[in-house]
Order: structure tokens, then C-alpha cells, then sequence
């Protein structure tokens, strides 16, 4: 009990008097995981729209990919990853891995089957007519998409929630190809993995404060707009 609470103290004094590696870590978690998952909400949303509203052969089978990819462990993501940025992979004359690029195509591997997923549900959840019904009134296709997005907010927000919760909290892949180099790659997660190994608990528990304060206010404040907008 003294060891959580000497972290939490820990954290505390980190914060109040802007430990400058703290804070810079703070902010490369923040912009490593925003970046991964507004490329996963590109891609998540309009894919999972798009086999929501498309009959063709396979359709089953790729939900069934879609279910399965939610579920992606980060770590076998991390390991293609590198092997693909690998110095002799297909990519490796870009010489990204172990930079923060290579940890937001990670992250947005691992975020974009969980927003997916969720869209697809929610927009399968509308009624069937809706979109013939607003194609009969005259409208477009890009504002029947818009409106049907309109229709299925609330689930969408929660797969930006889920979304950026998956990647935020991730460790294996993060470590696997951005290599937790101090001042360039290292994020929250690895920087708690890190201390843990060293022994030094405290610092380990003030970063795990630190990281599940950012997580909170990111959800709390999506939370807000979702349940302002939520219908009676």
C-alpha cells in the first residue's frame, strides 16, 4: 500500500512541477496515439460503412475477419511490422523502424479492425429502408453516407473511444518497433515497462497515474459530446 501511494505522490510531484521528461513523453504518447487512430477512423469507418452497405460474395467471411481483427494481438502486429520495415523488408528503404512513425502504423493496424467492427455493427443496427428512404427524397450518395453517419453517432463515438483506449494502453508493438529510445520513441506504456524492470516501482506507478489521467480526460470529454448529443 505505501508503494502505490508513494507513486501516486510520485505522480503527483511530476506533474506540478513539469518534469520535463515526463511532460515530453506525455505529449509523444498523446500524438503518437491521436495520429494512429484518426488514420484508423479513415479507415475504420469508411471500410466498415462500406461492407455494411455492400452485398457481395465472402461478405460473412470478411465480418468474420473484421471480429477476428478486433481482437488482434499487438504484439504479433509489432512482429509483421518489423518484418516489413525490417532493413531488408519490402519497406525498409524508408528507415522508419524504430522511429514514431513505425509505432503509429502500428498502432493504427491495431486500432483500425476495433473501429471497424463497431461501425459496421452500428450501421447495421439502422433500419434496413433508412438509406432508401433517403436516397428517395433526393439525396446524394456522399449525404446519404453523412446522414446515416448522423443516425449511427453515438456507436461511432464509442468505436473513437475504443479505438484510441486500444492504442493508448498498447506496449508489445510499441516496443517491438519503436525500440523505447529515450526522447524519441519512448511512450508512456514502455516507459512503465521500463522502470518495472529496473526496480524502480514508484516512477513506474507515477507514469501508470499519468497515463490512465490522459486516457480519462481523452474518453471523458468524448464521453461529454456523446452524451450531450444522446437522445431522449
Amino acid at each position: 500500500m505505501d508503494l502505490i501511494l508513494d507513486g501516486i505522490s510520485k505522480a503527483l510531484y511530476l506533474l506540478i512541477t513539469l518534469d520535463r521528461e515526463v511532460l515530453g513523453i506525455t505529449w509523444l504518447s498523446l500524438a503518437i496515439s491521436g495520429s494512429a487512430t484518426f488514420i484508423s477512423l479513415f479507415v475504420g469507418i469508411s471500410t466498415g460503412m462500406a461492407v455494411a452497405l455492400t452485398d457481395f460474395p465472402g461478405r460473412r467471411f470478411v465480418v468474420s475477419l473484421i471480429n477476428t481483427g478486433m481482437g488482434l494481438p499487438p504484439v504479433v502486429v509489432g512482429l509483421f511490422v518489423s518484418i516489413i520495415l525490417w532493413r531488408n523488408g519490402p519497406f525498409g528503404f524508408l528507415e522508419i523502424l524504430y522511429t514514431p512513425m513505425a509505432i503509429i502504423i502500428a498502432q493504427a493496424i491495431i486500432a483500425s479492425p476495433i473501429v471497424m467492427g463497431i461501425s459496421l455493427a452500428a450501421i447495421q443496427h439502422l433500419p434496413k429502408n433508412l438509406r432508401l428512404q433517403i436516397l428517395s427524397l433526393g439525396a446524394t450518395r456522399r449525404q446519404m453516407l453523412w446522414l446515416l453517419m448522423k443516425e449511427a453517432k453515438l456507436p461511432l463515438l464509442a468505436a473513437v473511444m475504443a479505438g484510441f483506449g486500444g492504442v493508448i494502453s498498447e506496449v508489445g508493438a510499441s516496443i517491438m518497433v519503436g525500440g523505447n529510445i529515450k526522447g524519441y520513441t519512448r511512450v508512456l506504456t514502455t516507459a512503465t515497462v521500463m522502470e518495472t524492470g529496473k526496480g524502480n516501482f514508484d516512477v513506474a506507478i507515477a507514469l501508470s497515474v499519468i497515463l490512465m489521467l490522459l486516457a480519462f480526460t481523452i474518453n471523458a470529454f468524448l464521453t461529454w459530446i456523446q452524451q450531450r448529443q444522446r437522445p431522449r
